[in-house]
Order: structure tokens, then sequence, then C-alpha cells
């Protein structure tokens, strides 16, 4: 081989030695305060709540020039506990982050997982969103009278659906309705989907007899008619969605579903510092403001240790409620 070749060779070892790796612990440590890359871990199927969260979140810090690049990633399984046990075996990964919410809280206790959310390192609590109880367009029931009426003469036949397992935001608003019309939660046949982006065909199909989801994920339905809603679960109307409250019907309910961003374990203080500080800057863009008003969400941003106790109180409060209702 000749000199000039062994030179180029050793000159291309040389380079690949120095750069370094882009998605690596610490890669981006001495660029300031800028986050360069990063990963989003969604731990349900693509078209449910975390999904859109994450994606939404991650194009409007692109588009605002907050971040460089995001790949946003699907890793679905036992009620967001695997995507769980992933970040929690990313420890020190300062380049990953996981979209997650009141539902791996609850799929934490009903799964039996080994890890919690607490074993994360909390970044940003986001949004707050209220669910919405749904039937498809050519379904019989067309108030949420009707429905409790059909659901208490056979509770068995009338099925509900949901995008989240057991113990999830989507389990818990149809127990507690449940509850409050006089039916036994253990009597409710819910059928858990991995997200609602699952539930909605079986909405559709007329496979379950009315599904309960995040509002934000079926708002193109809702206004193209195709799904009928009868009822939102929160204190108030949600504007552009012509429905009333469960307590304007006469069920005594008031519920909301919340999301937000964790880290690995055993990251860097550099590292996390940047991470709140990306997801502080996103609130005060129009790219995120818009995001929140197209969807339905409200804001709820809570950064890092206030993150963290509120998840705190929110394992309890969910021990709590799944004790309460039997099913823990």
């Amino acid at each position: 081989m000749s000199v000039k070749v062994w030179v180029a060779v050793a000159a291309a070892l040389l380079a690949v030695l120095l750069v370094p790796p882009l998605l690596t612990p610490g890669a981006d440590s001495g660029e300031g305060s800028q986050v360069r890359a990063l990963r989003v871990l969604v731990p349900n199927a693509p078209g449910g709540g975390y999904d859109i969260t994450a994606r939404t979140a991650a194009k409007a810090m692109e588009d605002a020039d907050l971040l460089r690049n995001a790949e946003v990633f699907n890793l679905p399984g036992a009620g967001g506990t695997v995507g769980l046990g992933r970040t929690v075996g990313e420890r020190g990964n300062g380049k990953l982050i996981m979209s997650m919410g009141l539902g791996v809280v609850g799929a934490v206790y009903t799964n039996k997982s080994p890890n919690s959310l607490l074993d994360t390192t909390p970044i940003a609590k986001l949004i707050e969103e209220p669910d919405i109880v749904v039937v498809a367009k050519d379904s019989p029931y067309t108030s949420m009278q009707q429905l409790v009426d059909a659901w208490k003469a056979n509770p068995g036949t009338v099925t509900v659906g949901g995008g989240s397992a057991p113990g999830g935001p989507d389990h818990l608003a149809p127990m507690l309705i449940a509850k409050a019309v006089g039916l036994p939660p253990k009597t409710v046949n819910y059928i858990p989907f991995d997200g609602g982006g699952e539930l909605l065909a079986s909405v559709l199909g007329g496979k379950v007899a009315f599904g309960v989801s995040g509002v934000g994920e079926y708002r193109d339905q809702i206004q193209a008619g195709t799904l009928r809603v009868l009822a939102v679960t929160s204190k108030d109307r949600i504007e552009g969605v012509d429905a009333p409250t469960l307590q304007q019907s006469g069920v005594d309910v008031e519920f909301t579903n919340w999301r937000g961003i964790v880290a690995p374990p055993g990251i860097s203080p550099t590292d996390k510092a940047k991470l709140v500080e990306v997801f502080q800057n996103l609130q005060k863009t129009p790219q995120w403001k818009e995001a929140l008003q197209r969807n339905g969400w409200t804001d709820a941003f809570a950064p890092g240790d206030e993150f963290r106790t509120f998840l705190e109180n929110e394992n309890k409060r969910v021990a709590t409620v799944l004790k309460d209702l039997g099913l823990a």
C-alpha cells in the first residue's frame, strides 16, 4: 500500500474517533444551553394521546428553532410500562425523553411493573385535557341519559373501550361514571386499546358501544361528523364541541387527564437543566400556543422538581382510587 493511501486511511480513522456520536449522553455538553437533538419515546401506538403530544411538541420546538432535530418513535406495550422500562434502562442518557401521562401511573400498578415513574427524571408536566364519551354517528345513543339507562339495564353487554390500559385515564373515567350512576365498577365490560388511534376503529365499527378518550385525539372525526360526543368529563363545556358536561347530564363526575415528559434516571445536572429549559421556552412560542388551542389542551406547565412532587402525589392518588374501586 502506498504512503498516500496509508495517510488517507489514518486520517479517516482519526476523524471517526474524534467526532462524537449524535445521540449519546453528554454529546452536546459544550454547546451552551441549546439542545441539539433528542429521541422522543412514545410508549403507546401511533395516534394516541402520548403520540400526538410528543409529535406536536417536537414539531413546535423545531419550528421555533429550540431544537435542531427530534426523532419520535413508538414503543407500545403493557399500558406504557414497556416504554417506561426502556427509559429507566437508559440511565444517564440525556438525549432520550419519554412522553407520558396519567395512564402510565395507573399501568404501573395494574401491570405490577418493576419500574415506577419515580425512577425517572421528571422534566415537565405539559398539559391537561378532558376525556370525552363518544359513539359512532349511527349509534342508537343520542344522549348520555340514554346510554346510562341501557348500561344499567345490561352492564355486561354495553361494552366500553378506552385508549389506555386498566388504571389509565380512559379506564378510570368510565369506572368513576359507573360508580356515580350506581353500577359496581367490577361489572363494567371495559376493553383496553393501546392508544386512541386503535380505539377509534372499534368505535366507528360498532365493536364497542361507546368509547372514552382525550378530546384532542378525535377533533377531526368530531368535526367531520363521524363521531358523536355524548358528554365531556371536564368542569366546563369544551369550545367547539357540542356536548354537555357529565354533571350537566346528571352524572356527578369531573375528571381531567394530564401529560408530561420524563427522562432516564442518572442524567447529568447540565442535561436536566437543558431539557427543562427547552420545555420552558416552548411555552412561550406561538407554535405551542396555537397547538394548545387547536387540540383543546389546557396549559398545565410544571417544570422539574415541581413535576416530581406532582408525580409523587399522583402515585398516591391513583393507588387510592384503584383501591376504592376494587381494582387494585
